[in-house]
């Protein structure tokens, strides 16, 4: 059985996603296992551009590498998980984001290849660009379930939020009930207080005789 050149590059993202992936959940420190889901997500997408679903690809790189690994290492920080000796020496860190960039760079190049290798889109809808024919698919086939996955999404933060609040002596908290019973007066005091006028200065020559 023959495979041409986008068929390999696919298997190949998809077989580096896996591999990815499975790094990362047995990754024992938080920021290897971040490194290799920034790779995880790039091969996704990869898979994504050379099956001609290339916004999803865009959107996979800008929305999850660049917003969901800040996410990532805000909610470690939320954690209290002691990051001192993690920081200690970028020199460990080296390989394994070599290892990464490198592989990144390799697959771009790929994608490059596949793009130049076939001169029309690979995922046809017609005349219809695939960011419209995405958009009407997710407002119009497939609208309850984008809907169901926007709930679990959002009770997912708050749970999230509600699971990493905890009291800590010494720390500030607000309390909201508190701030909406706030009245003005209890805001802003006004304050009496009588003018008076500066003293008068001495000129020369004016001095008591």
């Amino acid at each position: 059985m023959a495979f041409d050149f986008p068929t390999l590059a696919f298997i190949a993202f998809a077989a580096t996603a896996a591999v990815a992936a499975l790094a990362t959940i047995s990754a024992r420190n938080p920021v290897h296992a971040t490194l290799w889901l920034v790779l995880t997500f790039f091969s996704v997408a990869c898979t994504w551009i050379v099956g001609g679903a290339e916004f999803l690809g865009i959107v996979l790189v800008l929305v999850y590498v660049g917003a969901v690994m800040v996410l990532f290492l805000f909610v470690v920080m939320m954690l209290d998980v002691d990051m001192a000796p993690k920081r200690e020496g970028f020199v460990r860190y080296l390989p394994v984001g070599l290892v990464v960039a490198v592989v990144m760079l390799v697959q771009m190049l790929v994608l490059i290849g596949v793009r130049a290798a076939t001169d029309t889109p690979l995922a046809d809808a017609g005349d219809v660009p695939n960011t419209t024919w995405l958009a009407r698919a997710l407002f119009t086939g497939f609208m309850l379930p984008f809907e169901v996955a926007a709930v679990i999404l959002t009770v997912a933060v708050i749970a999230a939020v509600m699971l990493t609040l905890r009291r800590r002596p010494g720390a500030r908290h607000q309390n909201p009930s508190e701030q909406a019973r706030t009245r003005a007066q209890d805001r802003i005091r006004m304050v009496s207080m009588p003018a008076e006028l500066p003293p008068t200065p001495v000129q020369e020559g004016e001095g008591t005789p």
